[in-house]
């Protein structure tokens, strides 16, 4: 597959350690996707002006979300992700910069006709109770809070390997009643699949929190100069 590559200026120790990293992404709209000789998006745009500031060469790699995570715990090259959240098992193996974004609080996609699920429950009665299956993708984290939750209550779950689109398919199909999600995709992620919006309803629980940061997580091959580098442009972006 090509690649974008992009290249700055750096100094001497630089180059040298990391030649060019390579950025995964994955098309995810609205957070990353490729309009042809670049990659835009909530937290692509932020990044790659990130790395563009700090005058760190890189170049774009569309890369499937679990592939990713596996590249950067493999550590064989300078590699960075975009859009991942932060949590203690990644950061054993991973470097994170400053946030790119924060997610607004999340919710929960299901079909319309669920008449189970409704705006204003708590995400302990909804987890806590057997009779709902949570659909969830094997390895991913959803944030802090909701993997405690998950944890905790052990949900009756249907898992998968594939993307947010193949989740959406199986909430339409009836294979599972819910799954969770930032309300900035959810939009979005119905309008790509070409399904009618009318066949789902978007659930609001009224103890969510905030919605989480959004993070680049690179290999330990990067190095905290270039994090910290990156971490300078972030802030001059304006980033918190």
């Amino acid at each position: 597959m090509a690649v974008l590559v992009l290249l700055m200026p750096v100094s001497r120790c630089l180059a040298e350690d990391c030649g060019s990293v390579v950025v995964h992404y994955h098309e995810r709209i609205p957070y990353a996707h490729s309009t042809g000789n670049s990659v835009e998006g909530l937290t692509a745009t932020p990044a790659d002006s990130a790395f563009k500031k700090s005058r760190v060469p890189f170049e774009w790699k569309n890369t499937p979300s679990k592939r990713q995570m596996v590249i950067i715990e493999e550590n064989n090259g300078c590699d960075c992700a975009i859009g991942w959240f932060k949590n203690p098992d990644r950061e054993k193996f991973a470097g994170f910069t400053r946030p790119l974004y924060q997610d607004k609080p999340q919710i929960a996609l299901a079909r319309a006709d669920n008449a189970k699920l409704h705006n204003g429950m708590t995400v302990d009665s909804v987890l806590s109770n057997p009779k709902f299956v949570l659909g969830i993708k094997d390895g991913y984290s959803y944030g802090s809070f909701l993997d405690g939750k998950i944890l905790q209550h052990k949900p009756v779950t249907d898992g998968t390997t594939g993307e947010n689109i193949n989740m959406l398919n199986k909430i339409h199909a009836g294979r599972f009643d819910y799954f969770f999600i930032a309300p900035e995709e959810a939009e979005s992620l119905i309008e790509s699949s070409g399904l009618p919006k009318q066949d789902f309803q978007y659930v609001i629980f009224s103890d969510m929190p905030d919605g989480e940061k959004r993070y680049i997580m690179c290999s330990r091959k990067v190095g905290n100069e270039i994090i910290e580098k990156l971490n300078s442009a972030i802030s001059e972006n304006g980033e918190k």
